[in-house]
Parts: C-alpha cells; structure tokens; sequence
C-alpha cells in the first residue's frame, strides 16, 4: 500500500484516485474548492463523475500540507494554464516524493512543456509523466485501459508500472519524456478539429484524413522541439488521438463541435463548462510551429477560425486545395 497525494479534484484526478484506492492504497485529494471537497468527503461522490460512489482510502483537502505530508508519490492532475502558480504553493512541502504529471498541456507565456515547468519550480525532485488513451469516466469504472508512463529515473518508471499496474490497467515504460508530454498536449488540438469535422457534418472519409494527417503534424513538430518520433505513433501519440478524437467523453472534441456548428469561442466555453485544453494548445502550437519553422496547416487554420474569424467551411477548402505534394517527404 502507497500513500498518494493527487493534486486537482477534476475528472482525472478523481478517476485516478478511485482506481488507485481500490487497489488499497491510501489517496490524498487537494482541491480548491470546498464544495467539491465536502461532496467527496461527506457524500462520496464528484461532480465531474456523478455516477460514480468513491470507495474508502479517499479523503480531500483544501490543505497541501495535510496532502502531501507522509505521502510516497505526488500525482500532479491540473489544468496546465494553472500548473506552475500551483506548484508554487505545494513546493515547500515537497520532500523527496517523485511527482508524476497527468496533466496534458503547455505553459501559454512560455511555451514550455509541463515537465520543464514543473521541474524549474522542483529542481531537485524526480519527475514522471504518465500519459495515454484514458477517459476518466472508463478508468473510474475499471475499463481495461493501457498507458505510458515516462521519466529520466528508472527508480520512477519501475515505481509506478509496479504499482499502478491491474488487470485493470497496463502500463507501458519510456525515457522519451518530451515526446510522451508533447504527444499528450498536440492530440488535442486535432480532437478539438475533428469536433469541428463533425459539427460540419463531414463524413468518416474526413475523419481519416484528419486524424492521419493531424498525426503527420504533430509528429513533425515534436520531432523538432526533441521527441522521438515512435513515440508519436504510440500510446501518448497515435492511441490517445484515437480515442480523444473519437470519443463522445472528450471536451475537446465536443468544443470543437460546437465551433463547427456556429458557435462563438465564449458560448463553447460556457457550454462545455470545464476547462478546454485544446483551445490554449492550438496557440502554442501556432506559435512552436512558426518559432521553428515547421508546417502545420490543420494547426494554422483552426488557429485562424479561432482567432481571425475564418469560417470553418472556408478552412476546409483551403486545407483541400493545397498545393499538390507527396504523401511521405522529409517535411511530412
């Protein structure tokens, strides 16, 4: 049995937490919100996840210290936009627990990745990035689900897959940490586009095309910025965008839909009601992409829908009527 401290109350944090209690460890929750504190506490229950009934070993706290003291791991589950303020606020009462980052994103301002985030606020502190096709409605309810978890340490990557690892949930290890976290963030731009297909009311045709050739970019540019490129066609890569483009659970795709239906950027936001990772990505991505001269025009073009009024329909035309090329090239 471990003592583990889940930083976020979200979805995943929650799913996470339900799984990992079930196999008899001890799990701490920091939430910043007392309302979902107490319903986690007092009726067993989370918002994000209302059909599920939280088993015991589960308590939540608005307190990092009474998190993260006496744990054995610290499972970092927070929107990315929030991530370095929050760690931040937790650091002091870090000791010498590894923190595995669950959260998929990038740092807006800086444009880095949330392992050099983390790591320049805990410099001292071994980080992992667990990452992979995992819908927290499926995984809370023990859905077979396999994933990767990725650091520099080989203490952390045989920590959690022994740890972690059911019947339940395999987990793949990877020293590619920049390629697991990359894969991981870029996925849900080209969710949020297939959204967008599917709002348009385009066919499965489209849908292949997309998912094929969002893959193309995502690789290209997180080659460019150190990721290994087998990395991309793995389970960070290629599996999470499967399911994440797919799957009726994804926000991303869903604000993506609601674009492709009309929708203003502020109406999505309302309707899809929690935080929507994509929308930040597709800037960052934009910005990596022109920074370090790579092509990405799913990137560009859903950047300009987004953001110089372009209509979604117009997008779709521009991207089919490019300039004639080969399908495998050196630029992809």
């Amino acid at each position: 049995m471990k003592n583990i401290s889940i930083i976020g109350s979200g979805s995943w944090g929650v799913a996470l937490s339900v799984y990992l209690a079930n196999l008899g460890n001890k799990v701490k929750i920091w939430s910043f919100k007392k309302e979902e504190a107490d319903l986690i506490n007092n009726e067993r229950k989370c918002k994000f996840l209302p059909n599920i009934t939280l088993p015991d070993g589960i308590e939540c706290s608005l307190s990092y210290e009474e998190v993260i003291k006496g744990s054995d791991i610290i499972i970092h589950v927070t929107p990315s936009a929030f991530t370095r303020n929050i760690v931040k606020e937790y650091k002091k009462y870090v000791t010498n627990q590894p923190v595995i980052i669950c959260s998929k994103g990038f740092e807006k301002d800086t444009l880095k990745t949330l392992d050099e985030v983390i790591q320049e606020e805990l410099p001292n502190t071994k980080i992992g990035v667990l990452s992979g096709p995992s819908h927290a409605e499926e995984v809370s309810i023990g859905i077979p689900t396999a994933l990767v978890i990725a650091s520099k340490h080989e203490d952390i990557l045989k920590e959690v897959q022994e740890n972690f690892m059911s019947k339940d949930l395999r987990i793949y290890t990877s020293t590619d940490v920049k390629g697991v976290e990359l894969g991981g963030a870029l996925k849900n731009i080209v969710a949020f586009c297939s959204g967008v297909a599917a709002g348009l009311g385009l066919g499965d045709n489209s849908y292949a095309a997309l998912v094929t050739r969002g893959l193309t970019e995502i690789t290209r540019l997180g080659v460019k910025l150190g990721g290994e490129k087998e990395t991309f066609y793995g389970l960070s890569g290629l599996g999470d965008l499967i399911v994440t483009c797919l799957s009726e659970h994804s926000r991303n795709r869903k604000a993506g839909f609601l674009i492709g239906q009309g929708k203003s950027l502020e109406e999505t936001k309302k309707e899809v009601g929690m935080t929507i990772e994509s929308i930040d990505n597709i800037e960052v991505a934009y910005e990596l992409a022109k920074i370090n001269n790579v092509e990405m025009p799913i990137v560009e073009m859903v950047y300009n829908c987004l953001y110089n009024n372009l209509e979604p329909k117009k997008a779709v035309e521009i991207l089919m009527t490019r300039d004639r090329k080969s399908e495998v090239t050196k630029e992809g």
